[in-house]
């Protein structure tokens, strides 16, 4: 299913690598929150690019949204567009996926020619990528909230199936979508202290 989708593409100047954004349900390429952590990424010197992978008619089937292959076929399509782009020609590449667009990275990562240099999930669903996780080769953070309990054993299960390195950071006292007073700030340094190492 071929679609139109537009984004907005930040890359500094001396950029370290270039990070795409992948939404999760209920999500778009205008979240405050991957908006607010995009920033952070910039002014750490790393190059975004927010989009949406789903149109807003496609939005309106919620079994789009829970089609992880259609998703992740979605991103590796945006991934082939940055590579080709002048402003991020040769920078590592990486992926940041939130609730149910986590699982979509991993499952764009696992494909053996995706050459994406690291992975952060935020809140993120990465179990709904499955028997894919095995493949999963780049180093990746998983990031859950401390009171996002149910999430937070997901997270635990997915990450013994990972097949490369991988790290579960878990943010004291936040909620699924990390409203609570400085626990977006906590996710954003950790994001970018990530994808600054691995990107090196």
């Amino acid at each position: 299913m071929d679609a139109e989708l537009s984004g907005q593409l930040v890359v500094p100047d001396g950029a370290r690598g270039v990070v795409l954004f992948a939404h999760g349900s209920g999500s778009s390429g205008r979240s405050p929150r991957n908006r607010y952590v995009a920033a952070a990424l910039n002014e750490a010197g790393l190059g975004t690019l927010l989009f949406d992978l789903l149109t807003p008619e496609e939005e309106y089937d919620r079994a789009n949204v829970f089609d992880i292959e259609l998703l992740a076929g979605r991103l590796l399509t945006a991934t082939e567009r940055v590579r080709e782009h002048p402003a991020a020609a040769n920078l590592p590449l990486g992926y940041f996926g939130a609730s149910t667009g986590a699982a979509a990275a991993l499952s764009a990562a696992a494909e053996p020619d995706a050459d994406v240099a690291a992975i952060v999930s935020r809140g993120g669903r990465p179990d709904l990528a499955g028997p894919r996780l095995a493949s999963v080769r780049a180093p990746t953070l998983l990031i859950v909230g401390g009171h996002d309990e149910q999430v937070l054993e997901l997270n635990r299960e997915a990450q013994r199936e990972l097949g490369g390195e991988s790290r579960l950071e878990i943010v004291p006292g936040a909620t699924h979508l990390f409203e609570e007073p400085g626990a977006l700030d906590q996710v954003a340094d950790l994001t970018g202290s990530w994808f600054v190492t691995h990107f090196t």
